[in-house]
């Protein structure tokens, strides 16, 4: 069983006293995601996905290759001049961010994904550690990774606990969007292909978005996240995390919001029934009794579970990765980043995989 140091909790109850209830809960999260024993006695070859959870039934189905890619390159140099910083400025107020443009980019109109960052993250740190760029360089897409201000939140946590942070027309999510607009306006962007992704509280921010921008974003990916509504204050963010948010609010849209989720089963900073919460949040269409699953070992010797939930017409909608033993990591990440688990099924480009088999239906 993990148990903070009496430092961190003193430091963490002097900061909630003084009424700074999100760098306490921010402090929390953090140490917890640090450490991350595994279990001697768990037996990762045993464990299901149907041992997450009872509320939906699961078919094993043979395993196969996953990816195009199974041993990718990192580190590739990539010119300064094609990661920028930029900003974005509106009434909602101010977003600094890097944008990667691939040596494809000629003008002709290609995919963007924006990449949310866990609690004190960077974009610089997120972009090492997901290797994202690699991938943008070798697919041809652009990558926007939004920076949390210091002033919002002094951890850097993106403020999905806060239910001024889970609307359309402020906030955050006004930012967020605010920023793909300008994107678009002065870049040759596909705008039937955007993407959200996110880690921690980017996932949860990047589930948000997923209910409030449904018309803006073609499909999400939330790893080690939280679904939109989880919790609504400082004190049910610690429970959500912990525990899950219980109910929360279904999606409306019309339209399903195409959503891929990967959670490690260890993870003692958030609990993985949120990746369930997730996908249910925005299964409008039954999708959860549609389901098969497979199980498979990834290059660097972790196993895994993947679960692809169907529309009636057969066709994927949702995807759902437990990685057996990891904790609050990005999956197949690279070292260099913070947060990451080298050995997983490689996040990053099972996320492109996913994005690009669904774009936006405009009307």
């Amino acid at each position: 069983m993990l148990k903070l140091s009496p430092q961190v909790m003193m430091k963490a109850t002097k900061l909630t006293k003084s009424g700074k209830l999100m760098e306490a809960t921010a402090l929390i999260q953090n140490m917890l995601g640090r450490i991350q024993p595994v279990d001697p006695a768990h037996d990762a070859k045993n464990v299901t996905l149907s041992e997450r959870s009872d509320k939906r039934p699961v078919t094993t189905v043979p395993t196969r290759l996953l990816s195009k890619h199974a041993n990718p390159k990192h580190d590739r140099n990539i010119p300064a001049e094609r990661f920028e910083s930029k900003t974005y400025r509106s009434a909602d107020g101010q977003l600094s961010y890097k944008l990667f443009t691939p040596s494809a980019y000629k003008g002709k109109k290609l995919p963007l994904i924006v990449m949310l960052h866990g609690c004190s993250q960077s974009p610089d740190d997120f972009a090492s550690g997901t290797d994202m760029n690699t991938v943008a360089e070798e697919t041809g897409f652009l990558v926007a990774y939004p920076a949390q201000a210091a002033s919002a939140n002094a951890m850097g946590c993106w403020n999905w606990f806060k239910s001024s942070d889970q609307q359309k027309d402020s906030g955050e999510p006004a930012l967020i969007a605010g920023m793909v607009e300008q994107i678009k306006a002065e870049y040759a962007i596909n705008e039937k292909m955007v993407y959200v992704a996110g880690m921690s509280a980017g996932g949860a921010m990047a589930a948000i978005l997923g209910m409030t921008h449904p018309e803006l974003f073609a499909a999400i990916g939330v790893h080690s996240g939280l679904p939109c509504g989880a919790a609504t204050s400082m004190m049910g963010g610690l429970t959500a995390m912990k525990h899950g948010g219980g109910r929360v609010t279904a999606s409306v849209s019309a339209r399903p919001v195409p959503t891929i989720v990967f959670h490690g089963d260890n993870d003692r900073t958030v609990n993985r029934v949120n990746s369930d919460d997730v996908i249910a949040q925005f299964d409008s269409k039954g999708a959860f009794d549609r389901s098969t699953t497979e199980t498979g070992r990834s290059e660097g010797g972790m196993d895994y579970s993947r679960s692809v939930y169907l529309q009636e017409d057969g066709s994927p909608l949702f995807e759902q990765w437990v990685i057996h033993g990891a904790g609050h990591a990005w999956s197949g990440g690279n070292a260099k980043g913070s947060f990451t688990e080298p050995r997983g099924p490689n996040a990053s480009r099972e996320l492109i995989r996913f994005f690009f088999e669904h774009e936006l239906l405009q009307t």
